[in-house]
């Protein structure tokens, strides 16, 4: 984008988060550019855990059931790495800007989901295949580390304040999309080559597919402008001076904000990637659906799904964030025993098992971007994001595929994942009750959003404004 149109981003009257600070065609791109990433990020999610079957079999050594476990092992390493990726992309998201950390992330992560497509079978150089898996899904881990917080992030601060649940949707549109692009992809690739060519070769194809999406997303994302929300503390000169610095004060004086969105990721992600990684798993060895089955029924859920993101964002404005995620939170603490149950009876039973628990999730999805980075001020915003996000989904979310097999195989107990979704919506519950209502709210400014300090802060950074404004004119 070039300095002229970049002009028009903040009127000469009109602070950032208003009504039309931020020209349509600008805030489209925003969100495409911001969406795109965690399509991709998500893309390779859908690949693994649809082919995980096929990966298992192609790249681990042992029988089938062992070698899966191995490579959902795997899957669970990748969210180990994030926190050490939020640590290192946060901070410095909040230093030198979202743009220019977001078009690093994405060609990490979708050359990272490049490479996993060309590692050589364990048959041909042993260990080496999954040793050369594992480095690829931590190198995928650190640069998620830094991408989701800093695409919601970027998505929060360019939309309108009252319309931040709408436009923020979209983000996790884009997660569903690129999941269910992942996996019909390889769904797609399994009926028509057949189990002998997957199993041989035709696995890797849809991990190709990955760096062209990537090189569409550092394009998208070179061409915005940072958000006006972060050059305008740029401009104050209040960006943190360095990481140590951000740290220390995320630590000293957010460490209930971290605590918080940590408590509510362990319900967002353990619900998430229960339902979307796991259940193809669950499906085919507990409910002995056939793999193409197994696969199909989260397809239709998510999307389902989708259809309603964008209308529980628009709602998430009218009413607040925390009512849409007291009734996620309550309805699948009830509900999810039973659409267990309901699962086990068959093919249809579990399309509309599956289709009742994600759209009781459907509300804490559409608002994660509208809620969690509001729960920060500016200059600490990205990295606050980041470090909770990755450390709280590291420790539960990405493991959760594997716990589950594991607690499942142990226990002999079909709703065991049931029972650790009830307990990660009970965890959040708790972190609810802590939680500041920001709809509508300004995310201008170094006060938390939300509260009478931010309301005075941002009163009088419109007053200045207002003011400034006006001389300039008289001036002239």
């Amino acid at each position: 984008m070039n300095s002229t149109t970049d002009e028009h981003l903040i009127g000469e009257d009109v602070p950032p988060g208003s009504a039309n600070a931020v020209p349509p065609g600008v805030l489209k791109r925003a969100i495409t550019a911001s969406a795109i990433g965690n399509a991709t990020e998500w893309f390779d999610y859908g690949m693994y855990a649809y082919g995980v079957t096929y990966i298992s079999a192609a790249l681990f050594p042992g029988e089938a059931e062992e070698a899966t476990l191995f490579a959902l092992a795997t899957f669970a390493i990748s969210f180990l790495v994030r926190p050490l990726g939020g640590l290192f992309w946060g901070p410095l998201g909040d230093r030198l800007g979202r743009k220019s950390v977001l078009a690093i992330t994405i060609l990490l992560m979708s050359g990272a989901t490049f490479c996993v497509g060309l590692v050589p079978s364990y048959d041909a150089v042993g260990l080496w295949a999954p040793a050369l898996l594992i480095l690829l899904r931590m190198v995928q881990g650190f640069s998620t580390g830094g991408e989701y917080g800093g695409a919601a992030t970027f998505m929060a601060e360019y939309s309108p304040d009252d319309r931040r649940g709408f436009c923020g949707s979209f983000l996790e549109f884009g997660t569903l999309a690129g999941f269910s692009a992942g996996a019909l992809l390889m769904l797609g690739f399994s009926l028509g080559l057949g189990d002998e060519a997957m199993h041989q070769w035709g696995w890797r194809l849809p991990f190709l597919v990955a760096a062209p999406l990537g090189l569409i997303g550092m394009y998208l994302r070179s061409k915005m402008e940072d958000t006006p929300v972060f050059r305008e503390i740029e401009e104050e000169g209040e960006t943190e001076p360095k990481t140590g610095t951000e740290l220390r004060e995320l630590v000293t004086h957010y460490w209930r904000q971290l605590i918080v969105l940590g408590g509510l990721v362990v319900a967002l992600n353990v619900v998430n990637y229960t339902l979307l990684s796991y259940m193809p798993t669950y499906f085919q060895s507990e409910l002995n659906l056939s793999t193409d089955q197994s696969l199909l029924v989260p397809i239709i859920g998510m999307l389902f799904m989708m259809v309603f993101l964008p209308f529980a964002g628009t709602l998430s404005d009218r009413i607040g964030r925390k009512p849409m995620w007291w009734l996620s939170l309550a309805g699948l603490f009830v509900m999810v025993a039973p659409m267990y149950m309901l699962m086990s009876t068959g093919l249809v039973g579990a399309i509309i098992g599956f289709a009742v628990l994600g759209l009781l999730y459907v509300p804490q999805l559409a608002t994660i971007s509208a809620t969690f980075p509001a729960m920060f001020p500016t200059h600490v915003r990205f990295g606050g994001f980041a470090i909770a996000y990755n450390v709280s989904t590291s420790l539960f979310g990405g493991t959760a595929p594997a716990l589950n097999a594991w607690l499942t195989g142990i226990t002999g107990n079909p709703l065991t994942p049931a029972y650790f979704m009830m307990g990660a919506c009970a965890v959040g519950a708790v972190a609810m009750l802590f939680v500041v209502e920001t709809a509508g709210s300004s995310l201008r400014g170094t006060e938390i959003p939300g509260t009478e300090e931010s309301e005075r802060e941002v009163a009088a950074m419109d007053a200045a404004e207002i003011t400034a404004g006006a001389a300039a004119r008289s001036s002239n």
